[in-house]
């Protein structure tokens, strides 16, 4: 029969070794929300076709002149240049 201080440690071991398995898993890296729009953004400075983004509850339309590592700028009709943190981008389409 085994003694509790056997069981506990045991136990512990157990435990420490599937930390140690998951850990992998669980810290691999989420894909950034930006790269899912940036084949939009390539589309529209490329084909200089018009965009529109979801930003917090509001929409914001222009055609793309620029991709930053953050920052997508943008030109429209009533401003000259508009810039959008990617992070904060919910949706796009393009037109």
């Amino acid at each position: 029969m085994k003694t509790r201080f056997a069981k506990v440690a045991m136990l512990a071991s157990a435990l420490a070794l599937a930390v140690a398995l998951l850990a992998p898993a669980l810290a691999q890296e989420k894909p950034k929300a930006g790269s899912a729009f940036q084949d939009l953004f390539d589309q529209s400075m490329k084909e200089k076709k018009g965009l529109t983004l979801y930003v917090e509850g509001q929409v914001i339309g222009g055609g793309v002149t620029k991709v930053g590592a953050e920052t997508v700028e943008l030109r429209s009709q009533e401003f000259s240049k508009i810039v959008v943190r990617i992070e904060a981008i919910e949706a796009a389409a393009i037109h």
